[in-house]
């Protein structure tokens, strides 16, 4: 009798994920929350997360932006060839950029927790170089290009293949509960 092979529960991993969020810092939390109600068409994102002028018109330009994730969605390729990369990549990369000057996805692992959860597992094997490409980019600051471009592993870099297994746990805002309200 062959040898059964054990996977991972979907709580597990789940779990798993959820330890992944709660090491973002709250602003980065906060961004990919609003991303994912923006993405996701899952919130009135404008009514939930605009607290200024100034942060209205990032919402507006990422909702702007984010229109193109179903073409992108629809767009992965099935292999490495490379006449499918460029009808690919150049909009991933150029969403990527966008999000990535917004100073709130610091590193590549919440770059791929959000994106996984954007575009779908099956975008995984393209994240690194739409990363990389995007975090090179002369409209960053020399810093955050450096601090992002430092903050991809070289196992994440030169991985050999791909979970294809899609994200479980997708964050959502949670309304504050005030300590008096908890029973006893």
């Amino acid at each position: 009798m062959a040898a059964r092979m054990k996977k991972p529960a979907n709580g597990a991993m789940t779990l798993a994920e959820m330890k992944e969020f709660a090491t973002f810092s709250s602003a980065t939390q906060r961004y990919v929350r609003r991303s994912l109600d923006i993405g996701l068409d899952r919130e009135d994102a404008m009514t939930r997360w605009s607290r200024d002028v100034v942060e209205a018109a990032s919402i507006r330009a990422q909702a702007k932006l984010y229109a193109r994730l179903p073409a992108i969605r629809e767009m992965i390729p099935d292999d490495s060839g490379l006449d499918a990369v460029e009808p690919f990549l150049a909009p991933l990369m150029t969403v990527t950029a966008f999000d990535l000057g917004q100073g709130r996805l610091t590193t590549f692992s919440a770059y791929r927790f959000l994106y996984e959860r954007l575009v779908g597992a099956e975008v995984r094997p393209w994240l690194p170089a739409a990363f990389c490409s995007a975090a090179a980019l002369p409209h960053l600051h020399p810093d955050l290009r450096r601090k992002l471009l430092q903050s991809i592993s070289e196992a994440a870099a030169t991985a050999s293949g791909w979970s294809n297994r899609q994200p479980a746990f997708f964050p959502k805002w949670v309304e504050k509960v005030e300590a008096t309200a908890l029973p006893n």
